[in-house]
């Protein structure tokens, strides 16, 4: 019976100690657990914010495209309006049109210079005698030639019209056999 009682009483005081280190096992286990769910908690959260910012920068990039198209379909409508209102500006000066059916005022009769006829091109540079004053078209208008820009004259050689810059004497366009 002695070693029956010894075995209890070993049993009674082993209990406690080998329930201690049970309990603290599974109160660290607890903690490890409470890690472990945290972190899951972190990775969702970014997941979360990952999905929500690619979100925004999709909603974006859609935007974005609206509002370039947007733009683009503006840049187009003002180029194709300033094209229309550039013909219409032009097509004041349409003198090929306008001169079939006014065919009496380019008629100038004989034009003789004391210069042989050259047959000139844009970006020539001729002598100051071919376009002194006495060639000058007073009134481009009248023979529905663009208006010239400041230092440019519209100068008649025979039958064809010279654009000239006339500080260096450059001819800048050329309407051959403008006058009939």
């Amino acid at each position: 019976m002695r070693n029956f009682l010894m075995a209890g009483l070993m049993a009674a005081v082993a209990l406690p100690m080998g329930a201690a280190p049970a309990l603290a096992q599974s109160h660290h286990g607890a903690r490890h657990h409470d890690r472990d769910h945290q972190r899951r908690a972190n990775r969702h959260e970014r997941r979360a914010e990952v999905r929500h910012h690619r979100r925004e920068v999709r909603r974006d990039r859609r935007h974005y495209r609206r509002e370039r198209a947007r733009d683009i379909r503006h840049d187009r409508r003002v180029v194709r309006h300033d094209r229309r209102a550039a013909q219409r500006r032009w097509s004041r000066y349409a003198w090929r049109d306008y001169r079939r059916s006014h065919r009496s005022i380019y008629h100038r009769g004989r034009w003789n210079a004391p210069f042989r006829y050259h047959r000139f091109r844009p970006g020539v540079r001729i002598r100051p005698a071919y376009f002194s004053s006495r060639y000058y078209i007073g009134d481009p208008g009248y023979f529905r030639l663009p208006p010239a820009s400041r230092f440019q004259r519209w100068v008649r050689h025979y039958d064809d019209v010279l654009l000239i810059d006339v500080r260096t004497g450059t001819v800048l366009r050329v309407y051959r056999d403008f006058f009939w």
